[in-house]
């Protein structure tokens, strides 16, 4: 990450602060605490989503309704359905605010509630929020660093700093000497923890101007863009809007002029085609739609925190993820080893006896433990020390078996200066075992010229594959040695041999990976860890393709925002990146039209994830802030449930795009039926409270189980959506205009040959003739429009729900066309039973006319293959 500039600090005495010193300061800083942006009035959040185009469309349908049922009589039944959706869609946009708030509460909760510190030369536990800039805190192992500051005396002090880097490993940290700038192992962090020895820290900075705090100034920055999916609604739902106000004055005008009706009846007319244009059950069947994507995530080990990211995870071009943990399994491991008695190195689960040396000199000296308690791993140790463990666990050894046989007698533990590590053993024969571990340059063993040139040359090819080398060496000396005289003990050592050790790929992800790559989806990845480290992963599991580069983050911070946004394509790989690092990565992507998912886990992740489209947090290893960013949180912090996540929000799309071609093309040709009808002298062919009955009834309740639909063999073989895609495309626009011209053209001519043909113009009989052919035929083409392919019995059967909602809507209509009582109702009449020959078939045209377009279409789609196919 990016340390900011250090301000001008006194070295303040060993006794610290006066109580009067400390009251001052904190009365020029303030509180030692995380503060939130301000939350604006609830009034002002329900007018934030009352704005958006899909929400004013239904506030005019309420309007009309609401006329309707006030002037004209037309019951209450319309205005309080689509009140209710509108309340849905706004309360649903209010929860999905306060989950987000979450981020930064759960940011605030990490700093702890005490602290101990240094004032008037006396050692008090304080609130945290108390603590200012110049106080002395006292730290030890398991302590959380309250504030930023200095490092002003310590004893083998290492520092986990993972929630502001990402780096698993922890930092070795020094003291300072003098008040001259100091380095980065002389600095510690608010939000870390200390994980070895002991320290006093003189803080430098407290509350929003620390490290966690500017990372909380990010949060309360970063805005979330809007999904592409409600973009796209707001534009079909402006352009419906629009076609439905022409269409409304158009009848309207039509009424007056060639019908001679007076003013009243023929606002009524063009208010009820108006409303018959606005989709209103659409918003809460897109609502259900993802609700049920939600469920299906959930047991993909994908939970969703915001439901709109349901859609827009089905839509990425972009998926940046974390190394540690998501791409790797966050494990340290050793994978090969090497020692002076064979000329090669060989892999780890390959012991021979001089290996065999080796592993026992390494768990002799090693602190680390792994536990199962209730069936769950627990591990408590150095993530290096824990790699040998899991190496004497794989060839069926015990650390604790090993130190039966040698028990320890004394201990120098790591330190950050001489980096390395020594113990002394007892021995059955009465001798004693020095093991040194660590660095393999700081080794003090006594060399050949052939075993440290062989030594060298393998430690660089273990460097060259990203691995993290480990040496070790050791020396027996007799029972009288001076055990606390560790210079004496560690020279002239034996040199037992190398092993290289790293955080290996999931085994899933390189399939992942190929299959993100084949629904055209770019994965990068994006990690605080080492160049060479992330480079050899990367290429490990497929990320980093031929022609694809890694960028460090100091080479990112010198590139212009033009140059950046040139080189982006070429870019798979970014290390050792700053938070700052990756908010820009994330927006540079945006600002190329993409749509991106970012994962994340640490606290310095927070601030991205939010930025990003689809913000993705590690359930298992995730901190709480970067959960509560996050759009979408992994139970199993893998990267193959993300791929399976964007299959399933590419299903997800595919059957809101299908609930869109269902309801949106019958309006169409209601609007082009009532008009027609106008046109031809013939009135308006319905009534308002029929097509309150079709557009509410008949099209809403079975596009309510179209979002059950399983998702199509295709979806993970097309390239996502790019953001400015309409929802007309790819074929849509086609389907919709079929589908309502052949419901136009039949209408017209169902409701001519019952007011015509079989009476002598008696409209109510071609009204209810109408009335059943528009209401249960566009119930029965759900099924034309559920599958793209072909229909099938298989197709027809895989939606039990679907069809238990078509019996219930399809029965209703036919009491309501049958019972007398509701005919009387609803405006219609008994038909003949030459009628009922008529209207039976013609329920059936639509889907007939649907399939038989599905069939030339793979016609000829079948037909420019061959021709492509065929040698010139």
């Amino acid at each position: 990450m990016t340390r900011k500039e250090m301000t001008p600090f006194n070295l303040t005495a060993q006794a610290g602060l006066t109580t009067d010193q400390a009251a001052r300061q904190r009365h020029s800083d303030g509180p030692n605490e995380l503060i939130a942006a301000k939350k604006p009035a609830l009034w002002r959040q329900i007018a934030h989503h009352l704005n958006d185009v899909s929400s004013l469309v239904l506030l005019f349908a309420v309007g009309l309704a609401t006329y309707m049922a006030v002037a004209q009589g037309g019951g209450w039944t319309k205005p309080l359905v689509i009140g209710a959706i509108l309340i849905i869609n706004v309360a649903i946009g209010l929860y999905q605010e306060a989950s987000a708030e979450k981020a930064l509460a759960a940011l605030q909760s990490m700093s702890l509630p005490t602290t101990t510190v240094r004032r008037d030369d006396v050692a008090r536990t304080i609130p945290a929020k108390d603590v200012v800039v110049g106080d002395l805190i006292l730290l030890k192992a398991g302590d959380q660093v309250p504030a930023d500051g200095i490092v002003r005396q310590s004893t083998n002090l290492a520092v986990d700093e993972a929630v502001l880097t990402g780096e698993s490993l922890p930092v070795a940290k020094t003291a300072v000497t003098t008040a001259d700038t100091p380095s980065a192992e002389q600095q510690v962090y608010s939000g870390t923890a200390v994980t070895a020895g002991t320290a006093t820290m003189q803080v430098t900075t407290t509350g929003m101007a620390t490290e966690l705090g500017q990372i909380a100034g990010l949060l309360n920055k970063t805005k979330k863009r809007a999904t592409p999916l409600q973009g796209r609604l707001n534009r079909l739902s402006g352009w419906l809007t629009s076609f439905a106000i022409i269409g409304g004055l158009a009848i309207f005008a039509l009424s007056i002029w060639m019908q001679n009706q007076g003013l009243a009846d023929s606002l009524m007319i063009g208010i009820s085609l108006a409303v018959a244009a606005v989709p209103e059950t659409l918003p809460i069947i897109v609502t259900i739609s993802l609700a049920h994507g939600v469920k299906r995530m959930a047991k993909r080990n994908a939970i969703m925190r915001r439901v709109n990211a349901v859609e827009t995870i089905g839509g990425v071009d972009v998926i940046a993820s974390d190394k540690t943990g998501t791409l790797t399994q966050n494990k340290m491991t050793i994978t090969r080893y090497w020692t002076p008695q064979q000329p090669a190195s060989h892999a780890a689960d390959q012991l021979t006896a001089s290996g065999r040396d080796l592993m026992r000199y390494l768990g002799l000296a090693t602190n680390a433990e792994i536990q199962t308690v209730n069936g769950q791993e627990e591990t408590h140790g150095d993530p290096t020390e824990l790699a040998i463990v899991r190496w004497l666990a794989q060839h069926g050894q015990q650390r604790q078996a090993l130190e039966a046989t040698a028990p320890r007698l004394a201990e120098d533990p790591f330190d950050s200066t001489k980096k390395t590590m020594a113990t002394v053993h007892q021995l059955a024969d009465g001798q004693r075992l020095v093991i040194v571990k660590g660095a393999f340059d700081r080794l003090p063993v006594t060399w050949s010229a052939a075993t440290k040139a062989a030594a060298q040359r393998v430690h660089d090819d273990f460097g060259r594959q990203a691995l993290r080398v480990l040496a070790v060496g050791y020396r027996l000396v007799d029972a009288q040695a001076d055990l606390s005289d560790w210079a004496a003990l560690t020279q002239h050592l034996t040199f037992a041999g190398l092993v290289g050790i790293i955080d290996p790929p999931r085994p899933e992800v390189i399939p992942a990976i190929r299959e993100a790559h084949r629904a055209g989806i770019k994965p990068i990845m994006i990690t605080g860890d080492h160049m060479v480290t992330a480079q050899a992963i990367a290429q490990d599991i497929g990320l980093l393709t031929p022609g694809q580069r890694v960028l460090s983050g100091d080479d990112l911070r010198e590139l212009s925002d033009a140059d950046f946004a040139a080189q982006l394509p070429d870019i798979a790989v970014y290390a050792r990146v700053s938070p700052t690092d990756k908010i820009r990565i994330v927006q540079a992507w945006q600002a190329a039209g993409k749509t991106v998912a970012m994962t994340g886990d640490g606290v310095n992740d927070a601030p991205a994830l939010k930025a990003a489209d689809v913000g993705i947090a590690m359930g298992i290893t995730g901190t709480e802030v970067s959960k509560g960013a996050a759009d979408m949180i992994l139970t199993d912090d893998n990267f193959a449930t993300i791929i399976a996540a964007v299959k399933e929000g590419r299903t997800v799309y595919q059957n809101i795009l299908k609930a869109v071609e269902f309801l949106v093309g019958v309006n169409f040709a209601q609007i082009f039926l009532m008009v027609g009808a106008v046109l031809m002298g013939w009135g308006a062919p319905l009534l308002a409270e029929q097509l309150l009955l079709i557009n509410v009834l008949a099209d809403g309740i079975p596009g309510f189980y179209i979002s059950r639909e399983p998702g199509e063999r295709s979806a993970m073989e097309q390239p996502p959506v790019a953001n400015d895609e309409s929802l007309l495309a790819r074929g849509l626009g086609g389907r919709l205009a079929i589908r309502a011209v052949t419901f136009t053209f039949l209408t017209l001519g169902v409701y001519a040959i019952g007011r015509f043909g079989l009476t002598a113009d008696q409209a109510p009989v071609g009204m209810t003739m109408l009335f059943l052919v528009l209401a249960i035929g566009s119930m029965i083409d759900i099924y034309a429009i559920k599958d793209r392919q072909p229909l099938t019995m298989t197709s027809l059967r895989q939606n039990p729900v679907l069809n238990g909602a078509m019996l219930l809507a399809a029965g209703v209509v036919l009491l309501i066309a049958t019972v007398p009582a509701l005919q009387q109702t609803f405006g219609l009449v008994s038909l003949p039973v030459s009628a009922w020959l008529i209207v039976l078939p013609a329920m059936f045209v639509p889907t007939a006319v649907l399939e038989l377009a599905k069939r030339l279409g793979q016609r000829r789609n079948a037909n420019r293959f061959d021709l492509d196919e065929t040698p010139s």
